[in-house]
């Protein structure tokens, strides 16, 4: 359906008008490159909704995370959250997503393809980064690997349990309110987080589209600002939007908030109907578990 080089991002671009891209769920490719000793700048495959085939040319050590697309190497299922081997000639086959949007598919070493402007992510609407001017991957493609691996002493390694989420379960989502949230009325607000928001189809990895009550606020618009990864926009029909990595750089709607960015992953997972709701979030305490997740890993940001 849709697979792309992705890593970290294209960071410290904006300016120039150019969208951050990177990995839409950054906790399922930290891990992917964890269990595979990586480090976390190495690029991935990020697979949208699945129907994907992958020959290796080469000995290598994978590791697969993220959605569930009953994925299976030579016909022999795959386990998710842990590496494995696979052999020169062997095939990695994906079916259709049955939980979770979006798996990334960790070779040791990464891949070996040129960056822009310090990143390989691929921005299909920036036509930039990837395999070739910022396009997904397509029939007969090949990628080489950075490194050739020692698959004798090859001992798998697994992400502990707690670390391994749930798609299936609710989403709820900690936001850290903006300075314009004092356009929108307490009434406004309360029912904003009282209520349940659902995934429309209009989502992509721009933005994520949420229809619901109608939150309401005394402006339609605003001078064009810069806007943040997991910002909130209120355009005039009231209908949040989330904005995403491959997000414009300016917009004019009024943003009630920031989703916090260790939930961000979450919502990139979340298949169109999905229900979401919102809760108020203690910066000093998200500040605090961003931190964690970004020391555990080592992350370049």
């Amino acid at each position: 359906m849709l697979t792309l080089l992705q890593d970290v991002g294209r960071l410290g671009v904006g300016e120039q008008g150019l969208s951050q891209g990177g990995a839409a769920d950054l906790h399922a490719y930290c891990w992917a490159n964890y269990l595979v000793g990586n480090a976390m700048d190495c690029s991935q495959l990020e697979i949208t909704l699945g129907q994907a085939c992958i020959k290796a040319q080469g000995d290598m050590i994978c590791a697969l995370t993220g959605a569930d697309m009953g994925a299976t190497l030579d016909g022999e299922p795959i386990t998710l959250w842990r590496s494995f081997l696979v052999r020169d000639g062997q095939v990695i086959k994906f079916a259709c997503s049955r939980s979770g949007v979006r798996a990334y598919l960790a070779v040791k070493g990464g891949f070996k393809v040129p960056a822009v402007f310090g990143s390989v992510s691929t921005v299909v609407r920036n036509e930039m980064g990837g395999i070739q001017a910022g396009r997904a991957l397509h029939k007969e493609d090949s990628l080489p690997v950075e490194s050739t691996v020692d698959t004798d002493s090859f001992e798998p390694r697994l992400a502990p349990s707690r670390y391994i989420p749930d798609y299936s379960a609710p989403i709820y989502l900690r936001v850290i309110e903006s300075y314009q949230c004092n356009r929108f009325s307490a009434e406004s607000k309360q029912q904003f987080y009282q209520s349940i928001y659902t995934v429309t189809q209009q989502t992509d990895r721009m933005g994520c589209r949420l229809e619901g009550p109608v939150v309401a606020g005394d402006i339609g618009g605003i001078i064009s600002e810069a806007i943040a990864y997991g910002a909130i926009q209120i355009p005039p029909n009231g209908q949040p939007i989330v904005l995403l990595n491959d997000r414009q750089t300016l917009g004019g709607y009024p943003k009630l908030g920031c989703i916090a960015r260790v939930d961000v992953p979450r919502l990139a997972q979340a298949m169109p109907g999905t229900a979401v709701r919102f809760s108020t979030g203690n910066l000093e305490q998200l500040q605090q578990e961003w931190q964690d997740f970004s020391l555990f890993f080592g992350l370049p940001i």
